[in-house]
C-alpha cells in the first residue's frame, strides 16, 4: 500500500542528491510537506545551500522555480502581480508576480514587512490570491519553501503566529557533516558553473507518483486511542506553564498528516506513536509560543517538545 510513498523518497532523494549534499533528512521532511500538501520553513545560517535545495525541488517535480528575496521595502503587489495597461488591447491586463509557480522560495521572509507577510496568508491556506475583485488560482502542487536566519535580529520582523500556523513543519538546516563538507568541497570548489551543470543533470520524476502517494497515505489507518494521543499532546502544549501559545487545530491536523506518511515510510497499515514522536519536533516547534520568563531562561522551543513528548503518556 505505501510502495508509492517510499518510491517517492527514493526519486526525491536521488535526484537532489546530484545537487545537494548531507541534506537527507530534510529531504524526508520535504516529502512529508509535497504528500500533505503542506509548506516549508527553513531555518538556517546563509550559505548552507538552501536556495539550491529549492530550485532542485523545483526541476524534480518539473514545475516552474520562482524566488522572492525578503526586503523592508517589498510590497504586496511585487509578489502577487499588478494590472497594467494594455495599449494594443486599450484595457488593463494582470501580469502576475513570482507568487504564481509551482516552488516559491520566500528567502530571509522575516526581512518582510507585516503587510507583505500577510499577503502570504491567504495563498498558503488556499492556494489562491484576491485581487481586485477576480480571485486567481495558484497551480495545483503550489508549495512555498520560507528562509529565516535565527541569529540575525536586526532590520527584521518576526512571523506571527498566524502565519507560522500555515507552515505545515520546520525544517533547521545545520552546518554539514565534515565528510558531506568534503565532498562539497570536492564538487563545487573548483567549477564556477558546477551548480547550473548539477541542476541540469536532475531528471522529473513520475509525477503520478505523488499523487499515488498522497492516496496511499490517505488510506493508512489511525486508531482512536492514537487519536487521542494526539489530542492529549494538544492539551498539553496548551497547559503548559512555559508556553503562552499552544498547538492549535491545524496543527493537530499536520501531525496527523505527518504521521500517516512516516509510517508510509515504514511500509505500516497503521500510524504508532513512534511516528507522532518522530515528525512532532518539525511539525511542534515552531508553533509553540513561549513565556516571556521561558525565552529569558533560555530555554528553547526544541526543549518544551522534547519534555511534552517525555511526559504524554503514549496509549497501548
Amino acid at each position: 500500500m505505501s510502495n508509492a510513498i517510499r518510491d517517492l523518497r527514493d526519486q526525491l532523494t536521488e535526484q537532489l542528491g546530484r545537487v545537494v549534499i548531507g541534506v537527507e533528512a530534510s529531504v524526508e521532511a520535504l516529502v512529508i510537506a509535497l504528500i500533505a500538501r503542506g509548506h516549508v520553513l527553513v531555518q538556517g545560517v546563509p550559505g548552507l545551500g538552501k536556495t539550491l535545495f529549492a530550485k532542485a525541488l523545483a526541476r524534480a517535480l518539473g514545475g516552474e522555480f520562482k524566488r522572492i528575496q525578503g526586503t523592508a521595502d517589498l510590497m504586496p503587489s511585487d509578489i502577487i502581480g499588478v494590472h497594467v495597461f494594455d495599449e494594443t488591447a486599450r484595457n488593463f491586463a494582470f501580469r502576475p508576480g513570482p507568487l504564481f509557480a509551482d516552488v516559491v522560495l520566500v528567502d530571509e521572509i522575516n526581512r518582510t514587512g507585516p503587510k507583505t507577510q500577510s499577503a502570504l496568508l491567504e495563498a498558503m491556506e488556499e492556494r489562491q490570491v484576491s485581487v481586485e475583485r477576480s480571485v486567481l488560482p495558484l497551480p495545483e502542487d503550489f508549495i512555498v519553501l520560507a528562509t529565516q536566519n535565527p541569529r540575525e535580529f536586526e532590520g527584521t520582523f518576526p512571523l506571527p503566529e498566524s502565519q507560522l500556523d500555515r507552515f505545515m513543519l520546520r525544517i533547521d538546516m545545520g552546518y554539514p557533516a565534515r565528510a558531506a563538507e568534503t565532498l562539497i568541497l570536492g564538487r563545487y570548489g573548483g567549477v564556477l558553473a558546477a551548480a547550473h551543470a548539477a541542476l541540469e543533470a536532475v531528471a522529473v520524476i513520475d509525477r503520478a507518483l505523488l499523487g499515488a502517494a498522497r492516496a496511499a497515505a490517505e488510506r493508512i489507518h489511525v486508531s482512536e486511542a492514537l487519536g487521542g494521543y494526539l489530542l492529549d499532546l494538544a492539551a498539553a502544549t496548551r497547559e503548559h506553564p512555559r508556553l503562552a501559545l499552544g498547538l492549535s487545530t491545524r496543527g493537530v491536523l499536520a501531525l496527523l498528516k505527518a504521521s500517516r506518511v512516516v509510517a508510509g515510510l515504514r511500509a505500516s497499515e497503521f500510524v504508532t506513536p513512534d511516528d507522532v514522536k518522530q515528525v512532532a519536533p518539525w511539525i511542534l516547534s515552531h508553533r509553540l509560543v513561549l513565556t516571556p520568563e521561558a525565552t529569558l531562561e533560555g530555554v528553547s522551543d526544541a526543549q518544551v517538545v522534547q519534555g511534552l513528548l517525555a511526559m504524554t503518556p503514549v496509549p497501548r
